[in-house]
């Protein structure tokens, strides 16, 4: 069995809050991959950015996200993870919702979160910057693209469930 769902987006779209809420709706676990990288370098992921580098970083998330995507569940990923070869193809044949978000909105969701390695210094600047790399990305992946802005979780996730259960699950590579 694989994941139920898997939820990308830029920091600030609501992948965690937007996960929980989906996985108790659909009865089911929810995983966010950065919690479970947190939990097994045993430091948090500002921390393993700076004592480690984003490279081993990301070596984890690679890793990490692949295990987990044959494991039942909606799963969030990192932000980033999308900018992985490895985990866009690891990704195909699973229903992937991109939660879409606009700088403004992600700013103000944030604020100035000092756990953000890659967003340290001008928040807003550097999310535009993420947007502008990674949108492209997010939606070559996503089966289902939902935009957040302006929205409450529960209403994210009422637009999720509903566009599942009008669509077949996708058929998973063999």
């Amino acid at each position: 069995m694989s994941a139920s769902v898997v939820l990308v987006g830029a920091p600030g779209s609501g992948k965690s809050t937007v996960g929980a809420l989906l996985a108790e709706r659909l009865d089911e676990p929810f995983v966010d991959v950065d919690a479970v990288i947190a939990e097994r370098a045993g430091k948090s992921i500002a921390d393993l950015f700076t004592t480690d580098g984003e490279a081993v970083f990301r070596a984890l998330e690679r890793a990490v996200t692949v295990e987990l995507l044959e494991q039942p569940g909606v799963l969030s990923l990192g932000g980033g993870a999308v900018t992985s070869e490895e985990i866009r193809t690891a990704l195909r044949g699973h229903r992937v919702v991109w939660l879409q978000v606009s700088a403004a909105s992600a700013t103000q969701r944030i604020g100035l979160n000092e756990a953000r390695p890659l967003l340290l210094g001008n928040v807003r600047g550097q999310l535009i910057r993420l947007l502008a790399e990674r949108a492209a990305l997010y939606a070559a992946v996503a089966t289902l693209t939902v935009d957040t802005d302006g929205q409450q979780p529960e209403a994210v996730v009422a637009t999720i469930v509903d566009a599942l259960s009008a669509a077949p699950a996708p058929v998973e590579p063999t």
